[in-house]
């Protein structure tokens, strides 16, 4: 794999809003803390109830030790602090407005879920993105280790998978369109990774 794309893949807008938010090493006033907490509460209602639609009001509930409405709408919805699709508008590339138009949701808890996939997926993609450094594979062998990668994550969080209507992680997708240097819109990443995860 080529030095450009490995370091294009470890700078993309996600993997920049990712690393900002996560390299919060403080207990007081870590916003990353406060996603995980309801990203975890996601994660567990889809796997009970799968299939189950989520309220704002399920999600706090499930929050633990303490959720409350006022931080759900702090880390889900139209005014939430440091929202992923927030980057991707102010990054202004074509791919990037593609990819939050994809990702702009009017329902805080789609757009929590959204983020959620991301979180979740993200030990995965860290996996991924090793193999690809530490490997020569054309392009179509990096596109199936890729599938192979999101279809490990989705075996694994089926209900986090198939939610909001088998939406990739945003990151997956804009690891895809990076992977084929422009030549595959990230609206067409993003419906062929759903076609995998349907798969």
């Amino acid at each position: 794999m080529s030095s450009m794309i490995t370091m294009d893949l470890q700078h993309t807008v996600i993997g920049d809003w990712h690393a900002r938010l996560s390299a919060n090493r403080s207990p007081r006033r870590n916003h990353w803390h406060t996603k995980i907490v309801y990203f975890q509460a996601v994660t567990e209602l889809l796997a009970a109830r799968p299939g189950t639609p989520l309220t704002w009001k399920s999600v706090v509930a499930a929050a633990r030790p303490h959720g409350c409405r006022s931080t759900f709408y702090e880390v889900a919805g139209a005014h939430a602090r440091h929202r992923m699709v927030d980057d991707l508008i102010a990054a202004g590339t074509p791919d990037a407005i593609q990819l939050a138009l994809r990702y702009l949701r009017t329902d805080p808890v789609e757009q929590l879920i959204d983020e959620t996939k991301v979180w979740s997926y993200w030990p995965y993609r860290t996996r991924l993105l090793d193999r690809l450094a530490s490997t020569d594979l054309t392009p179509t062998e990096q596109e199936h280790e890729l599938v192979e990668s999101l279809h490990t994550w989705s075996r694994r969080h089926e209900a986090l998978a198939a939610a909001v209507n088998h939406s990739p992680p945003a990151c997956a997708v804009e690891d895809l369109t990076v992977l084929h240097q422009g030549r595959l819109a990230a609206m067409r990443a993003a419906g062929k990774l759903s076609e995998v995860l349907r798969a």
